[in-house]
């Protein structure tokens, strides 16, 4: 850069220089051309430095923005002053993206039925899946199905004219399920995600996620396993029979449920079926201030037994992951997502034990 505007400078004296001491004319305009020339480059090579900084400047943004994976939670929100985005056409463009939405449920109806109250004009929780990223993961890593659905939360803070998506990252998700973050399965998750949003919200934009993570400690999910006989069809049907008992019983409520081995051929599993669970108090309670909690919620539950195998598994994230990423400090907060866990555990605990 320097160079070029070294030479055209030396080529204006140039032509300075000539002026004086001639006349000629065609020398004169030969040496206009060159400045002409030289001017043209100069203005070419400043214009490529500027759209390298403008670039390395929108890469620094979006990363700090959480269009990264830096992030565990990405937040994606658009203008919709006129209202017409809304859950059901968010619905449309991911199923367009090729996403099945196995939910997405309004919470504003149970908020006011249970506390006459609600934080939203709108706030939905939606759990989706792609049978084809899950089929790149789930024959070695069975632990997929921690997030298979996939959750995210659709939400208007009342009198706000924006909607937003919240949605984990795929590194947070390959953390939690131990599954490495360079498998092509995370790419292309992300790659589908990413296009999803756009097409549901064409004029959005990543937005900062600025919550101050909290130090946890254990294991990030709750497992749990059992025997099951030869005839594991009749098996599992007293299974599921029991295990929705006991989740209703504790007052969880099951918005999908999801058959994986059905959804996708060849698995190698017997079955392999995923519930999604929650408790619209702890719904309540944590998305007053964190409506980004639908990265989280509900919760997926697997169940599976490999082909040739005997053995039955459980497995769900842990809460103390909602915990880590929204940087909750609440007592009542904390306190109510490990009340919650707790009756998991121990229903699972009965579960495995009958």
């Amino acid at each position: 850069m320097k160079k070029i505007l070294f030479a055209l400078l030396v080529t204006v004296g140039f032509f300075t220089v000539a002026g004086a001491d001639t006349a000629e004319t065609s020398t004169a305009a030969t040496i206009a051309q060159k400045v002409k020339s030289a001017a043209k480059e100069a203005a070419k090579e400043v214009k490529e430095v500027a759209k390298t900084a403008a670039q390395a400047v929108t890469e620094k943004v979006e990363k700090a923005t959480g269009a990264t994976d830096e992030a565990d939670i990405r937040i994606y929100q658009a203008d919709n002053s006129d209202g017409k985005i809304t859950p059901e056409t968010i619905q449309k463009a991911f199923e367009k993206a090729g996403f099945y939405m196995a939910a997405n449920n309004g919470m504003n109806f149970p908020f006011k039925r249970d506390f006459n109250n609600t934080y939203y004009d709108v706030f939905n929780l939606a759990a989706f899946y792609s049978a084809d990223v899950v089929a790149d993961f789930i024959k070695e890593y069975p632990t997929i199905g921690l997030f298979a659905p996939m959750t995210m939360s659709i939400y208007t803070k009342k009198g706000d004219k924006t909607i937003s998506i919240a949605t984990l990252s795929p590194r947070r998700m390959a953390e939690i399920t131990g599954i490495p973050a360079d498998h092509k399965g995370w790419k292309k998750l992300d790659e589908m995600l990413q296009k999803a949003m756009k097409s549901a919200m064409p004029n959005g934009k990543w937005v900062p996620y600025t919550a101050k993570k909290v130090d946890v400690e254990g294991p990030l999910t709750v497992t749990a396993t059992m025997k099951m006989g030869d005839e594991w069809e009749d098996n599992l049907e007293d299974l599921e029979n029991d295990f929705e008992s006991a989740l209703t019983m504790n007052k969880f409520a099951m918005p999908a449920f999801n058959e994986l081995s059905e959804d996708i051929e060849d698995t190698g599993y017997d079955f392999y079926i995923v519930y999604s669970i929650c408790k619209i108090p702890v719904a309540y309670t944590i998305s007053k201030n964190h409506p980004e909690m639908g990265a989280y919620a509900p919760c997926s539950m697997y169940i599976y037994k490999k082909e040739g195998d005997d053995t039955v598994h459980f497995g769900i994230h842990h809460v103390k992951n909602w915990i880590h990423s929204m940087g909750l400090t609440d007592k009542e907060e904390v306190k109510i997502l490990n009340d919650a866990m707790d009756k998991v555990q121990e229903i699972l605990k009965k579960t495995v034990s009958a």
